[in-house]
């Protein structure tokens, strides 16, 4: 017998029936202002009551209860299990009441069709458990009011219907394509983990692509380098303490992640309050290599990172995913070469369009790593180009890039920028719950992010590289930022701020997407494509689309 199927997803199918397979296959969740809401008004029926419902042969008398509160019930023949928010008891009938945090909608029934057949399953399940239930109640407390639910045997006919189609949907293991130009895809809090108007404008199933992702996301990281410093939960709060004494505090709330470099210390309240609101935790080691990631337990997408491993082990699968990939980023090596760089050869320009075209049509791998490392040459032996007199005065310039360690001020700018970025990209594609560890351009090794580095190769250009630019030709980051030794170069501790804040300020830059015509922020772009690698490992659109900047 399979696993009963919760009635609150039998909401969610008659709604959408994709929003059911995000949630109930892949795990995926996200919060928005109605489910934080939804808590607030659930809080105290979520506490079970010191009663349990009674005996459907007792006929009640004095001490029977009149309400019981949080009541799990399970049948196998119906195939559902719920927890009822509420039952009301009135002689030898039993009513059960859902609570809704909004207002009582304008619609014939007094409610929506998902939110009736939700309660519907509940009247179900109490009935094949041998209790008489004449209805079930909607309450709605934006109205304070009660919406009786009548279980007629069209809305009965309806809520089966929907068991058979979340059952049929969890044995095929495959996400159902998105709403077409559907207004309830406006509001909803997984839009921008479907991503419905994007898939349908690659899946060729409609003609543009509306606003609906948040451009940015809420929150803001948190940054911590002090050395020996430890981190504490305290009142909703991340309390740094260094030496004795707090240094900073974070609200949890307004946190999007956590960065921690060197001997830094967590406590474990700490690590379960972050892990509750989904922030993750990054961990920087010697020479900003990522050395570790504490991840909540999200981004369970099973589905796509079977797919993901399925296509990395076929290359006929594999090579047109790199292929965008390396075609973007060289396209974007190349604008931002033409948009800096006053005395850029028209040629050096032309070398670099000729390779990004190039490489769509790579015939292997390496044929394609090979086109790709001669675009970098070529791009990093003009990169001094892009240097202005500023930098330039300083003494700032780059003679081919080197790294482990990098041996000048600019390589390590650029090995900051670029592990930043690995970080970055880790997170996205654990989130979306991909693996970060098996690529499809790079190849996998111990301890390498393989899909990572595929990810922020069209990010290096216009994120890292720009932040290298920004910084020098401003001088946000001078010749006394830096130690300078035989064994190798590093950004001193006020250098490194000021770099962070830079990285951070062009993350949450927006700009506009090519292909989907919306604007949203260099981070949320980041997951856009994370998105859009799983979807086309998955097949649901017909090829990656890679981002690139006009």
């Amino acid at each position: 017998m399979s696993e009963p199927i919760p009635a609150r997803m039998l909401n969610e199918i008659v709604y959408c029936p994709r929003l059911f397979a995000l949630e109930h296959l892949n795990g995926e969740w996200a919060d928005s202002a109605d489910t934080v809401r939804g808590r607030t008004v659930h809080r105290r029926v979520d506490q079970p009551s010191l009663v349990v419902l009674p005996d459907p042969d007792d006929d009640g008398g004095e001490d029977a209860p009149d309400v019981v509160r949080s009541v799990e019930l399970s049948d196998e023949g119906l195939g559902i299990r719920a927890k009822l928010d509420l039952v009301e008891l009135d002689g030898g009938e039993l009513v059960p009441v859902d609570y809704k945090q909004g207002r009582v909608p304008n619609a014939p029934e007094g409610a929506h069709l998902p939110e009736r057949v939700q309660v519907c399953a509940q009247v179900l399940l109490l009935r094949a458990h041998g209790y008489a239930v004449p209805k079930g109640v909607l309450y709605f407390a934006g109205s304070r009011r009660r919406v009786d639910v009548w279980p007629t045997d069209e809305l009965v006919a309806r809520t089966l219907a929907a068991v058979d189609e979340a059952r049929a949907l969890r044995e095929a293991m495959e996400l159902p394509p998105p709403l077409v130009d559907d207004p309830r895809c406006r509001g909803c809090s997984l839009v921008g983990i479907c991503l419905p108007d994007e898939h349908n404008l690659l899946a060729h199933r409609s003609p543009g692509v509306r606003p609906l992702v948040p451009a940015r996301e809420e929150g803001l990281p948190l940054y911590v380098e002090a050395r020996g410093a430890k981190l504490a939960l305290q009142g909703g709060e991340i309390v740094v303490k260094a030496e004795g004494r707090v240094v900073d505090r974070a609200r949890i709330v307004d946190t999007s992640r956590v960065v921690v470099s060197g001997a830094v210390s967590m406590t474990s309240p700490l690590l379960a309050a972050l892990a509750e609101r989904d922030v993750p935790v990054a961990l920087h080691g010697f020479a900003d290599r990522l050395v570790g990631w504490f991840v909540p337990s999200s981004g369970r997408n099973v589905i796509a990172r079977i797919a993901q491993h399925r296509v990395a082990a076929d290359l006929e699968r594999a090579l047109p995913i790199a292929r965008r990939m390396v075609h973007g980023k060289i396209a974007n090596q190349r604008t931002l070469l033409r948009r800096n760089g006053a005395e850029v050869p028209e040629r050096t320009l032309g070398v670099l369009a000729e390779q990004a075209e190039r490489a769509l049509e790579a015939a292997d791998l390496d044929g394609l790593r090979g086109i790709e490392g001669f675009a970098a040459r070529v791009y990093f032996e003009h990169f001094g180009l892009m240097l202005k007199d500023r930098a330039a005065a300083a003494g700032f310039d780059l003679d081919g890039r080197n790294r482990r360690p990098p041996r000048d001020p600019v390589n390590a700018l650029l090995s900051l920028g670029y592990a930043f970025l690995a970080r970055e990209a880790t997170n996205v594609l654990v989130t979306v719950g991909l693996d970060a560890w098996v690529g499809f351009l790079h190849q996998p090794r111990p301890g390498r992010p393989a899909l990572a580095l595929d990810l922020m190769e069209e990010f290096r250009p216009i994120v890292a590289d720009s932040v290298v630019l920004q910084v020098l030709n401003t001088g946000a980051v001078g010749p006394g930022d830096f130690d300078v030794q035989r064994v190798g170069t590093r950004l001193r501790d006020g250098g490194r701020r000021s770099f962070i804040r830079a990285f951070e300020r062009r993350l949450a830059e927006e700009a506009t997407h090519p292909v989907f015509g919306t604007k949203l922020s260099y981070r949320r772009i980041l997951e856009v494509q994370a998105r859009l690698i799983a979807k086309a490992a998955t097949g649901e659109i017909d090829g990656y689309a890679p981002f690139k900047v006009r």
